[in-house]
Order: C-alpha cells, then structure tokens, then sequence
C-alpha cells in the first residue's frame, strides 16, 4: 500500500541562500525528506515570494504571498543577512509564527546568540545534513 500525499500535508519549505551549491544542496535534503520546497537567492526575493514590502518601517503583508510551514535561510547574504530577514518576518503580523531556521558555516557565538533572540527556532552549521532536515521535518509535523 502506498502513502499518498495531499498538496496541504506537505510541508512547505522557502530556503534562501545566495550559494546556488549551497541552495541545491538544502533544496535536493529537504525534497529528499518529503517537504515541497521554493528557493530564493538573497532576502529580498523571499520578502517578495512571501509578499512582505522589504522598504517599509514595518513589514507590511500585501496579502498575496504564498504560505510557507517553515523558512530556512543563510546567515551571510548580500543586500539583507539572514538574521535581518528573519526580523522582517518576526515583524509581520501574518508571518511572526512562520518558523524561521538560520544557517551558516560560521561558528560564531554572538551571531547564534543574536539571531536566536531575535526568534529564530534554530540555528545550524552548514553543511546542512540529512539528520538536521530530517529533525526539521520531524519538527514541522509534530511527530
């Protein structure tokens, strides 16, 4: 007998990353671990894709974003780090809840540190592994 998928049990998964190495690599784990998954390469792409007006004080929902289960991005990015997307996202009434995963190959304490108190979920090394998107996965679906 073979599990089928519903579209709306699928978690959805934006995974921004300006390394496309790196992008493909999060993209092949996380469809590898049955999440359906859009890529963006800087912030300011995912802000669109999720509908956020990146100039304005506060971010403003214009209503025709998709919806995402879970946001994983780079810390490191030209233009807006990870840790300045995630504030964006914790700043919109429509997205606060979205969980946000921040990445990068830099162990630096302050910059964990920082970024976790600003609301992200997690914060993982990179390389990403299989056991950290299968955690997330587990994560996204409360198993």
């Amino acid at each position: 007998m073979s599990m089928e998928y519903c579209e709306e049990d699928v978690p959805h998964v934006l995974a921004v990353d300006d390394n496309i190495i790196d992008r493909k690599l999060v993209e092949r784990l996380l469809k590898t671990s049955s999440c359906r998954v859009t890529v963006a390469e800087n912030a300011i792409r995912a802000l669109e894709y999720l509908g956020l007006k990146e100039n304005q004080q506060q971010s403003q929902f214009n209503g025709k974003g998709a919806k995402v289960n879970m946001i994983i991005t780079d810390y490191c990015m030209p233009g807006m780090t990870g840790c300045e997307l995630l504030q964006k996202i914790k700043e919109s009434s429509m997205l606060k809840d979205v969980p946000v995963v921040i990445m990068s190959s830099e162990n630096i304490p302050d910059r964990i540190n920082e970024c976790l108190e600003k609301g992200a979920e997690r914060f993982i090394l990179k390389p990403l592994k299989l056991a950290d998107v299968k955690m997330l996965r587990c994560q996204l679906t409360k198993c």
